[in-house]
């Protein structure tokens, strides 16, 4: 039979230990379990594979359970699926959008305890995050590439939006390497409007453009398996789209979206992770040129690394130097 004093005794030792292992946990770290929340599928595109990719690299390091859910775009679905990570432990969340921003800065203030992460947003907190890729530089590296190698002068963007980034750096790029070439843009103001951007691409085939950028991760590929069967040239966005179609990507913008889920992972670990928004670009290895095709001259590509190189050092485009 327990008298008072060792009933004190006991709970005293159960509260030191208590103590003691939540020292220890906090001495190694703070990612618990992480969770991804995507508005369509992950085998949807490659921003979505990547992003999933990520979360996987994340278990792997950190030895975590993760957890991720589909489809969800609406206020009512993201409180809910925010609310089912919680209950299951998780304290870093990612919303693999720029969409999920807005919801985020909402409902941080009710989970102090779990930073939220989201993409290509302009809004932070003390517990929201926003990672944004400067994709400038990507572009005009790109947009290089297509003034050199277009036969008839005619380069064709067709972007989700006007105001991604990409898009300045490619127009720039063009006229730098070619100025006597003309730039067709054309924009979808959407993300997934996979028939329009196939209309686009037929009407500024119809005009004579020869190589295209398709800036929209749902829509690339099937833009570069179109430009295929026209023996036409395209630039890969994302992910290294060579393989996609060896004799028309001339070579791709890569956002490296896996490196960056890794690299939010250990800042939080390391108690590094403050809310803000976040920029990143080649300097920190998580954006790059994919490699090149065979068609484009190898003078030219020793010529593109060493500028590639020059402007990881110096932070200065061609351009600008």
């Amino acid at each position: 039979m327990f008298t008072l004093k060792k009933i004190t005794i006991v709970l005293i030792s159960v509260a030191l230990i208590t103590i003691l292992s939540g020292c220890s946990y906090f001495e190694t770290g703070q990612i618990q379990n992480v969770g991804l929340l995507v508005d369509t599928s992950i085998d949807d595109n490659a921003w979505n594979k990547k992003g999933y990719d990520g979360l996987l690299k994340i278990e792997k390091e950190f030895d975590v359970q993760v957890y991720y859910e589909e489809d969800i775009d609406t206020e009512e679905e993201i409180n809910n699926t925010v609310a089912e990570f919680v209950q299951d432990g998780v304290n870093l969340i990612f919303g693999h959008s720029n969409m999920y921003g807005s919801y985020f800065m909402e409902i941080a203030e009710s989970y102090p305890d779990v930073q939220f992460v989201y993409f290509n947003g302009g809004n932070a907190a003390d517990n929201v995050t926003s990672l944004n890729f400067n994709s400038h530089a990507m572009g005009f590296f790109g947009g290089m590439v297509a003034g050199k190698m277009t036969e008839s002068n005619q380069v064709g963007i067709i972007g989700a939006y006007s105001w991604q980034p990409e898009i300045e750096g490619f127009y720039e790029g063009v006229k730098y390497q070619n100025p006597t070439a003309q730039i067709e843009m054309n924009f979808l103001s959407a993300w997934n409007d996979t028939e329009t951007a196939r209309t686009m691409y037929g009407n500024m085939k119809q005009e004579g453009v020869d190589v295209f950028y398709p800036i929209g991760d749902s829509f690339s590929e099937d833009i570069i398996k179109m430009a295929e069967e026209d023996s036409l040239y395209a630039i890969g966005f994302v992910g290294d789209q060579l393989e996609l179609a060896p004799d028309t990507v001339l070579t791709s913008t890569i956002q490296h979206v896996d490196k960056l889920y890794e690299y939010t992972a250990t800042e939080f670990n390391n108690f590094h992770l403050n809310g803000a928004v976040l920029s990143f670009d080649f300097q920190d290895d998580v954006i790059s040129l994919g490699e090149f095709n065979d068609r484009v001259p190898e003078a030219f590509q020793e010529e593109m690394m060493e500028h590639i190189e020059d402007y990881t050092e110096t932070g200065l485009l061609p351009n600008e130097e």
